[in-house]
């Protein structure tokens, strides 16, 4: 899929030079000390709540989530993989509640908190505001951890009494509280004004919709690999296992409860891979025969390349930007015993190809990501407006590229995991005038959806075949 976005939140401002000394300046707020050790056990909620308030606050300045939770975790080497799993969870469900949390803690807060305050305070929020069949703490363990955590580090220690003060009022208080933030359409949906100005204009019979799958936390989806086994066969085996699923695509199977990858039957063995239903219709709509040449551009994390290569035995080139995400398909072909060339360059240049032209090409395009919220809620709050407009120049740049590499006859997908159409249908018709394109039968627009036969991201489809 596209890479994660490492957009800062906000534009940092030239500082001015303080009136008095440095240690006396009150406008100057020091540095988060990110490598403190709190001295808390890794198997409490408050270990778990600081280590998920330090990601957050990373996020703040431009971080992704998943790269802050990474820089968390290397900081506390002896992190448990409970510990590991509960910061996770906690710092996507703040991720995805940010809005709600940040306006209530607007409200009850005497000021603005600082930055490891506020992130504890939106992660402690988050669990609170839980709806009681999926709240995983009890309210008062909830507030006395989150003040044990808040005491445990110099950056929230002065702020404990505030920290508990805003918690217990906000129990007192919950129902008038919740009411009177639910007036702000940002605390309401969870998204920045501009992202839900831009559902609205794009999908106005469908907005609210959108706007609440995103707030959902997503399937864990499987593609079992056609070269190994069959769907029948697999859902067999996950039966076996005790693990409940159903089958949502032609070899999607969608588990009833996510697990960890080392726990998914025939994983290690190749026999399935991780990925969104909606992901997985790129390879058969590409219609790759055995011998074919074959380019993934943008491929990391290697999804579609992999997928590719179990429906076809043909030649193919993955090609990416980030040679450390190149890496990353790499790994993914050695466990499924399958090959291809990896060339780490940008698709928008030519000096990596070696003339020849390919038959099918994927080209799987930067883009905002509004579509795939759910799996990554840390989107809504690193992209900007104006991302769409760059962004979308940049793909186009992409998609006419790679069109000169296209042999005769051959075809071209174009996939986005975007739901805005300045980067999807207006992008596909652009380039089918631009370049005489002749384009041929393919989803379009595939909106979130979850429900009994169905579950997939937000992604845009369009098949391209080049005059002969």
């Amino acid at each position: 899929m596209n890479k994660r976005p490492t957009l800062s939140l906000k534009s940092p401002a030239k500082p001015a030079a303080p009136k008095l000394r440095a240690s006396h300046a009150r406008e100057l707020k020091p540095a988060l000390q990110t490598h403190f050790q709190t001295g808390l056990k890794a198997d409490s909620l408050a270990y778990s709540l600081i280590g998920a308030a330090n990601a957050l606050a990373q996020v703040r300045t431009g971080t992704n989530l998943p790269q802050a939770l990474a820089q968390v975790w290397a900081r506390q080497p002896d992190t448990t993989p409970q510990a590991r799993g509960a910061m996770q969870d906690i710092a996507y469900r703040a991720m995805r509640q940010l809005g709600q949390s940040e306006a209530l803690v607007t409200l009850m807060a005497p000021k603005a908190p600082e930055a490891l305050v506020s992130s504890l305070l939106s992660c402690a929020m988050a669990l609170l505001t839980a709806p009681d069949e999926v709240k995983p703490y009890e309210d008062f363990t909830i507030v006395d951890q989150t003040v044990t955590a808040a005491e445990s580090h110099p950056d929230t220690a002065r702020a404990k009494g505030m920290v508990n003060a805003v918690l217990r009022r906000f129990l007192r208080e919950r129902q008038a509280l919740l009411g009177t933030v639910q007036l702000q359409p940002v605390a309401k949906w969870n998204y920045p004004q501009w992202w839900i100005d831009a559902a609205k204009t794009a999908w106005p019979d469908s907005w609210q919709a959108i706007l609440a799958s995103g707030n959902s936390a997503p399937p864990l989806t499987l593609r079992v690999n056609a070269r190994k086994t069959t769907v029948d066969a697999y859902l067999a085996t996950l039966a076996d296992a005790g693990m409940a699923a159903t089958r949502i695509g032609p070899y999607a199977v969608r588990l009833e409860k996510p697990v960890g990858v080392a726990l998914i039957p025939g994983f290690a063995d190749g026999l399935v891979s991780v990925q969104d239903a909606g992901a997985q219709l790129a390879a058969p709509l590409l219609d790759v025969q055995d011998g074919m040449r074959v380019l993934d551009a943008c491929a990391a994390p290697g999804g579609k390349t992999c997928h590719i290569l179990e429906l076809a035995d043909a030649h193919v080139t993955a090609l990416d930007a980030d040679a450390k995400r190149l890496a990353r398909v790499g790994e993914n072909l050695k466990r499924l015993q399958l090959q291809a060339t990896l060339k780490p360059a940008e698709a928008q240049t030519s000096g990596w190809w070696d003339g020849q032209p390919f038959d099918r090409i994927l080209a799987d395009v930067p883009c905002t990501a509004s579509g795939i919220v759910r799996r990554h809620p840390d989107i809504r709050w690193l992209r900007r407006k104006a991302d769409t407009l760059q962004l979308a120049t940049l793909s186009g740049k992409i998609l006419d590229n790679l069109w000169q590499m296209l042999a005769p006859g051959g075809k071209l997908l174009f996939v986005t995991c975007s739901l805005w159409p300045q980067e999807s249908e207006a992008q596909a018709a652009a380039f089918a005038v631009r370049n005489q394109a002749v384009r041929l039968d393919a989803p379009g627009q595939l909106l979130p959806a979850g429900g009994p036969g169905q579950d997939h991201d937000g992604l845009f489809y369009a098949l391209f075949q080049k005059n002969a």
